[in-house]
This record gives structure tokens, C-alpha cells and sequence, in this order.
């Protein structure tokens, strides 16, 4: 006797609204153009994200029409693509030794901080006072904030997958970029709060942003310790039992708790994934949970790099069509700054020994945090359509750029020494 799941597909499909065919398509189209454009690029010698993304442009609603901008199918994807963006974390976590960051510990810190003061006054500045004719002249000052805040943004995922794909995650650049990397998304979380606060019209407090600092801080700390303490314990039960699969299932599932309890505290999802990683990175079956969790890595991450290239608009990049050359023109000047912003960070910790230019290479991608920040930004009405189009241009520009630089720069054996005193 066979079970027969058609009929109930269907009344799933008709009971929501979710058409389950077309979603499947949907969903072979991108993982196919993933794979496919991934393995174009590592042939001609770029990271396999970088066709990726390639393959979001095309299958986007503004090329093939693949991918839906809207609607059931799309809100599914971007599910998928948020699991995918998780799991990568957790394997980040995975791979990530606490005492070699440590050892790059005040770098990492000098790298973060730079690298989101240089570029939020740079964008700040640049949307106040030069030409640009667009927006609402009476949110300019406003809407500058959310320009500046866009560009402190730092892609972990991005720049993490990248260094995973040429083994140089384990290096001392990879180790501080990966620090920076998680600093610049907790001070992110709360310029992105205090922001969101002056778009409600509401007044911050200096109290208000040390809250949400503390927050955003001390729950890595609070899990890390406390996850460090439990985790070792429990998965020597875990390991007890029959199912050979039981250690890493229940491993993603309370990294998926962990980023729950992560937003639900007023932190980030990716926090949770991360700090997940970094505690069962500390037990006996990490290996092992590694090795079973990377199969549902490449099966869903490359939906969430593939997602974030469907959101750009090619009709964006027709110099051709009414105020496009000068949109490109702005666009293509933020996009400069904030390269320049992220490139200068490297330079921000004279006592250590690294290779500067990759490390500030590797904050440049803003990739999905500074597409949150666009996003808060448009639904608040202080971004009007046009500035959102230069802002996205400016995230989807310093996405595309980092992983082909990135590689040029880590050609060859990485570097595994660890940061010095400068002489």
C-alpha cells in the first residue's frame, strides 16, 4: 500500500494560497542556477558565490521572472533562504576557535569600530550636502542617518562563505574578519534600533542605545558560557543514542532555539546560529555534527545567496530611461565611499601584523543586513523609490565586488600566523 500525498498537497495548496507546483519549479530553477553558475565561476577562478548571486540577478522578477518579488512562493524562499543563512552561521560558529579570537580579539574590535564610524560619516555626509535632487527635502537630514546607517553594515555571511571556499577561515585575517564581522552586525542591531526610533518620530535615549548594546552583548556572552557548560553534558547523552543522526538534528534544533531566543531578546537571529556554533564547537561530537550538517548547508545556503541577487532590479542598471545616469552616478559614488569606508578599517589596529587590504576587503559586502536596513528605511517613507534604488544598488555593488577580491587576495597558502606587536 502506497501513500498517495497529492490530495493533500492540493488542499494545502488551495487552504493557503501557496501553489505547490510552481513553488517546486521555483526551487529547482534556483538550485540548479546555483550549482551551475556556481561551478562557472570556479572555473574561471572566483568563489562559487559570486555565480551564485549571478544566478539571483537572472532568475530575479526584473530579468527571468523566475523568482517571484511577492506573494506565497516568494515568502517560502525567503524562509528557506533565512535557514540557509542560519545554518551557515552555525557552521561558522562550528569553526570558530574562542582562544585564536581572542588572540585577535583587539583587532577585531579596532576593525569593527572604524569600519562603522568611517562609513556612517561618510554616507551621512555625502546624502546631506551633495547634489542629488532626490528623496523628500524635508526628511533630507533623516534620511541621511539612514543612508550612513546602511553603509555600516558587514555581510558575515557573505565574506564568511567566500573565506570558507578558499580554507582561509582559520587564518589570522579570516579570524579578525569574522570578529569585525559580528561586532559590526551587534553595533548594526543598534544604530539600526535607534534609527528605527527617529523614523517613528520617537526620542532615544543615551540609556536606550546602552540597553540595546548590553543586549545585543551580553547574550553571546550569557549563551556562550552557559551553552559551554550544558552543551558537553547533554550531547554525551545524546551520542548514547541508536540514531547515528540524533547528535546533529538535535544540534540544529537548538540552534534554531538559540536564534529564537536571540530575537526574541532583543538580539539577532544570526547571533543565536553563531553563538550555537561556538558552544557545540566545544564538544566531543563536533566533528561529527559538522560532517552531517554541511549536506543541509549546501543544500539551503545557496537559495539565500541566490535570493539576495533576485532583489535587484536590472532596469536600475538602463543608464537610458528618465534620471537613470544620474541615479547611477549617486549610486555609483556611495557605492566608492563605502568600499573606501570598509578598506580603511583594515588599516585601524597599527600593533598587529595581517594582511590589511584583505582584511578591510572582506568587511566591504553589506549583502542581506544592509538590504534589512534599506528595507526599514523604505516601509518607514523616509526612503522614497529612488533613493532605495541607490541604496540597493550601492549593497548589491559592494556584494558583488568583495568575492572576486577577496580571492585575488588570498591567492596562495593563508596566512596562519597570529597578529604581533608592530617594530
Amino acid at each position: 500500500m502506497t501513500f498517495d500525498a497529492t490530495p493533500v498537497l492540493a488542499a494545502v495548496a488551495g487552504g493557503t494560497g501557496h501553489d505547490i507546483p510552481a513553488f517546486l519549479l521555483t526551487l529547482a530553477a534556483i538550485l540548479v542556477g546555483a550549482k551551475l553558475f556556481g561551478e562557472l565561476a570556479e572555473r574561471i577562478g572566483q568563489p562559487a558565490v559570486l555565480g551564485e548571486l549571478v544566478a539571483g540577478v537572472l532568475l530575479g522578477s526584473s530579468a527571468l521572472g523566475v523568482i517571484p518579488a511577492a506573494g506565497p512562493t516568494a515568502e517560502v524562499i525567503t524562509i528557506l533562504a533565512e535557514l540557509g543563512v542560519l545554518i551557515l552561521l552555525f557552521e561558522i560558529g562550528l569553526e570558530t576557535d574562542l582562544r585564536e579570537m581572542r588572540r585577535v580579539g583587539s583587532s577585531a574590535v579596532a576593525v569593527a569600530g572604524v569600519g562603522v564610524v568611517l562609513p556612517f560619516l561618510a554616507g551621512y555626509l555625502y546624502w546631506s550636502n551633495v547634489p542629488h535632487g532626490m528623496g523628500d527635502p524635508t526628511t533630507l537630514s533623516t534620511a541621511a542617518v539612514f543612508i550612513g546607517a546602511a553603509l555600516t553594515a558587514t555581510s558575515v555571511g557573505i565574506t564568511a562563505r567566500v573565506l570558507s571556499d578558499l580554507s582561509s577561515l582559520g587564518s589570522t585575517e579570516g579570524r579578525i574578519i569574522i570578529g569585525a564581522a559580528v561586532l559590526d552586525d551587534v553595533l548594526g542591531l543598534v544604530i539600526l534600533t535607534v534609527v528605527s526610533g527617529i523614523a517613528a518620530g520617537g526620542s532615544v535615549s543615551p540609556y536606550g542605545v546602552a540597553r540595546i548594546l548590553a543586549v545585543a552583548v551580553g547574550f553571546l556572552v550569557v549563551a556562550i558560557a552557559i551553552g559551554g557548560w550544558v552543551a558537553p553534558r547533554l550531547f554525551t547523552v545524546v551520542a548514547r543514542m541508536k540514531d547515528s543522526y540524533a547528535t546533529p538534528i538535535i544540534a540544529l534544533a537548538l540552534s534554531f532555539g538559540l536564534a529564537a531566543l536571540a530575537d526574541l531578546a532583543g538580539s539577532a537571529l544570526i547571533m543565536g546560529a553563531f553563538a550555537a556554533g561556538i558552544i557545540f564547537a566545544r564538544t566531543e561530537q563536533a566533528n561529527a555534527i559538522e560532517h552531517r550538517v554541511r549536506p543541509v548547508g549546501a543544500l539551503l545556503t545557496p537559495i539565500f545567496f541566490v535570493s539576495v541577487g533576485s532583489s535587484l532590479d536590472v532596469n536600475l542598471l538602463n543608464p537610458m530611461r528618465p534620471g537613470g545616469a544620474s541615479l547611477l552616478l549617486v549610486a555609483l559614488g556611495l557605492t566608492a565611499l563605502a568600499i573606501l569606508g570598509k578598506v580603511a578599517a583594515g588599516y585601524a589596529a597599527p600593533w598587529a601584523r595581517f594582511r590589511r587590504l584583505a582584511v578591510g576587503v572582506g568587511m566591504v559586502p553589506r549583502g542581506e543586513v544592509g538590504l534589512i536596513f534599506a528595507d526599514v528605511g523604505r516601509r518607514s517613507g523616509l526612503l522614497t523609490d529612488d533613493v532605495f534604488s541607490v541604496v540597493l544598488l550601492m549593497v548589491m555593488g559592494t556584494t558583488f565586488v568583495a568575492p572576486p577580491l577577496l580571492k585575488l587576495l588570498f591567492r596562495g597558502e593563508p596566512s596562519g600566523a597570529t597578529p604581533e606587536p608592530a617594530r
